[in-house]
């Protein structure tokens, strides 16, 4: 099996502090989005977020804080929430994605699968490191890493293939600022 998770601690900083995952997108929030996308390639859907749980209660997915220590330290440290999660679900893989990528693949899972794990995306030339493919046997190796107080996402992926998704638009435009907003109203409208 499996596990899907979507990373939603981010501190919206261009976005005026904003929680990002609640922004509304063509009525719905951008999290709703994703997990729209992200659920019917994955056995189990989670979200990796601190602070109250309950703004996520319409999507019906445990929510997963940080370990205590590791709060606000990073998507890093949501993934090795999502693994520990994810082994608990009996799944042997998990895949990450931001909730600010509201045009996810639908084949995502299949082809960072077809990669073998671990495996991240690209696409227009960039690696897109919180859209993974992370195997939760390495549950353990990443936890060293982070005690050892490295947190970039990509030195976590080192060594990880790369699957690029080279369409246009860019499937794994993300939204950042109120102008990537704005201009996602106009592709979802389009």
């Amino acid at each position: 099996m499996i596990a899907g998770l979507i990373l939603a601690g981010g501190q919206g900083r261009r976005m005026g502090g904003a929680d990002k995952a609640l922004l509304a997108l063509a009525g719905r929030p951008l999290i709703a989005h994703v997990a729209a996308r992200l659920a019917p390639q994955v056995g189990c859907l989670a979200i990796s977020a601190n602070g109250d749980a309950a703004r996520f209660a319409d999507l019906g997915c445990p929510v997963l804080p940080d370990a205590p220590g590791h709060r606000g330290e990073g998507p890093l440290a949501g993934v090795l929430a999502g693994l520990e999660w994810a082994e608990a679900q009996g799944a042997d893989l998990l895949v990450t994605a931001s909730c600010d990528t509201p045009f996810l693949p639908d084949d995502l899972v299949a082809r960072l699968v077809a990669a073998g794990a671990p495996a991240m995306a690209a696409s227009q030339g960039r690696q897109h490191p919180t859209a993974a493919l992370w195997p939760v046997a390495h549950r353990a190796a990443l936890t060293e890493l982070f005690a050892s107080g490295e947190r970039r996402m990509r030195v976590a992926l080192a060594g990880a293939a790369e699957v690029a998704f080279d369409v246009r638009p860019d499937p794994f435009a993300n939204i950042n600022t109120p102008d990537d907003l704005v201009a996602a109203e106009a592709r979802m409208r389009a």
